[in-house]
């Protein structure tokens, strides 16, 4: 299955470095980030995607909306691309990272969930799509989003993806087989 994983555009509080995990929170996409999608949408124009698939929370449903509306397709919002549940909603993203730091696969904090969780809730999704022959669609979620997949396509450790960047509306293409 092709993939293309899209992370949302420059919200607030990316400038910010601050956490956004509760889509009851309205974090929206900054002058830039409305740049970066509709620059997206443009280096994707090509790009012959089917559909389209997006985080619930509002940088992402925004920066899907850009992009599908520019390639003419429909966006169907997916509860489990949302981002990783920090349990640091609202708070610095340098306090999450410090509080998980001994363990950053394994451990969850303040309630939230683990990377491991998280992949687990990402690859459902992702293994229901292959179960129903889904090809050629866009994902517009969160960098976590794309280091689970990341790291199922390349066939590496969940460990050896933490802290790898993924640059906002840049398009990552996958190609996605059934998890080991």
């Amino acid at each position: 299955m092709r993939v293309i994983g899209l992370r949302h555009g420059q919200s607030r509080y990316n400038v910010d470095g601050l956490c956004n995990d509760d889509d009851r929170r309205a974090v929206d996409l900054t002058p830039q980030g409305v740049a970066q999608a509709e620059a997206a949408a443009t280096a994707l124009r090509n790009a012959a995607l089917a559909q389209v698939f997006c985080s619930p929370l509002l940088r992402a449903r925004r920066t899907a909306a850009i992009v599908a509306d520019a390639l003419g397709l429909d966006v169907t919002v997916e509860p489990r691309l949302a981002d990783i549940r920090s349990g640091f909603d609202g708070r610095p993203v340098a306090d999450y990272l410090q509080a998980i730091a001994a363990d950053p696969v394994g451990m969850s904090v303040n309630g939230g969930e683990s990377l491991r969780d998280y992949r687990l809730r990402v690859d459902g999704f992702v293994d229901e799509l292959l179960q129903r022959g889904v090809d050629d669609l866009l994902l517009v979620a969160h960098e976590e989003t794309l280091r689970v997949l990341a790291a199922r396509c390349d066939g590496l450790p969940l460990a050896d993806q933490v802290g790898r960047p993924f640059a906002n509306c840049v398009p990552y293409e996958f190609h996605v087989s059934s998890a080991n």
